[in-house]
């Protein structure tokens, strides 16, 4: 199936229709290959937090959820806006599949008519592959839908040691081996997401073809640095940044304090740094200033975001300290200073060159006006007809 136009799924009446459409990650905290791989951060966020963002910003599903038996993972979920289904721990083995995780959900959630199981692991998903393979199902009467990526792979056979067999060609005429653009390659299934109509139907099952920059997995460590760079260049940054956070003492100044000659203290602002935070509130970036450490900072940036109905994946935030790693984690962009502390920096998708109280404010408030921009086209190019492009 060649990639369509999205068509927002209200207009097409797919929910209108009464069906209860849900998307579903499975997060298993027992990850062997890589430990807690669902949550751990890839390019600033969450590996978890990638395939959360694309599929509540697809406005495709009634609801998004995560299934999971770790507390971290579950807590991580819920911030960036899914509920969560705690399995037992019957589906928690090693030996466990996913089949059996889906099923068990799905008997706890009777009111499903269509699951969009979203592989954890593909943090290059976009809203539109889910719009538009949910658009095959809706227009095109399938029952079931998933992912595959076109591969130009030449296959032999496996021979067994010792077995004097010889190996042959699959997939090709050695004396015939093609050029790659005389060849159109082969389908293969990419794991990045399934769809499938619950109920009695006919069985009609097709795929929806993703593009080879945008179709990544994980599965071991030598995986991650190369997800990480394919993810900053072709992954789904979001509609843009609402909220920023930033700390005032060691990110918007250096951290000194001077006194006045009456008394009063007096803190330094550079002038590049009130510039920034111009740009941003010019481009609709509402600024705010935690006061506070620890959990007690925690609290205070999530309630400005309830107050406001924003979930962390429309925030940004810049800390410098130990006490701001959470929020850094958290945040769908988040920046240090150059002379932040480890523990922060090792948290931030974003280290400035400059020194906090020198510019940094502005430079990270460039870097997010540039995702910002990113994210618009990104969306318009994902309204485009690749087909007759």
């Amino acid at each position: 199936m060649a990639e369509r136009n999205q068509v927002p799924l209200k207009e097409n009446g797919l929910q209108d229709g009464g069906r209860h459409v849900v998307a579903l990650v499975l997060a298993r905290g027992g990850s062997k290959g890589i430990k807690l791989k669902n949550i751990k951060p890839l390019a600033g966020l969450p590996l978890l937090g990638w395939v959360l963002r694309a599929a509540i910003d697809s406005d495709m599903f009634d609801s998004v959820w995560v299934s999971t038996d770790h507390d971290e993972i579950e807590k991580v979920a819920k911030t960036w806006g899914a509920k969560v289904h705690r399995r037992s721990p019957e589906v928690s083995k090693d030996s466990s599949s996913s089949v059996e995780t889906i099923q068990e959900f799905l008997r706890n959630n009777t009111e499903v008519d269509m699951v969009c199981h979203i592989q954890a692991t593909s943090p290059c998903l976009h809203p539109s592959h889910l719009q538009n393979a949910l658009k095959i199902i809706m227009e095109d009467g399938y029952d079931s839908v998933f992912s595959v990526v076109r591969r130009h792979e030449f296959h032999w056979k496996e021979v067994k040691k010792g077995s004097g067999e010889m190996t042959k060609p699959i997939n090709l005429v050695p004396a015939l081996r093609p050029r790659r653009q005389d060849w159109d390659g082969e389908l293969h299934e990419n794991g990045s997401f399934y769809i499938t109509l619950l109920g009695p139907h006919g069985g009609k099952v097709a795929y929806f073809e993703m593009e080879p920059e945008h179709s990544v997995d994980i599965d071991v460590d030598i995986d991650w640095p190369l997800a990480e760079q394919r993810v900053l260049r072709y992954g789904y940054f979001g509609r843009g940044v609402s909220l920023i956070f930033c700390r005032v003492s060691g990110c918007l100044t250096d951290g000194r304090v001077f006194l006045s000659v009456s008394g009063e203290d007096m803190v330094c602002v550079h002038s590049r740094d009130t510039t920034g935070l111009r740009m941003l509130q010019n481009d609709g970036v509402e600024v705010g200033f935690p006061i506070y450490v620890g959990d007690e900072l925690l609290k205070d940036v999530q309630a400005v975001m309830e107050q406001r109905k924003l979930s962390w994946k429309n925030v940004a935030y810049m800390g410098n300290d130990t006490s701001d790693a959470t929020c850094l984690n958290l945040a769908g962009l988040s920046g240090v200073p150059a002379d932040a502390s480890k523990e922060a920096s090792n948290a931030a998708s974003f280290a400035c060159r400059q020194a906090a109280g020198m510019g940094a404010l502005r430079e990270f408030a460039e870097h997010i006006l540039q995702q910002t921009e990113k994210a618009k086209t990104q969306m318009k190019q994902d309204r485009i007809d690749r087909i007759n492009f």
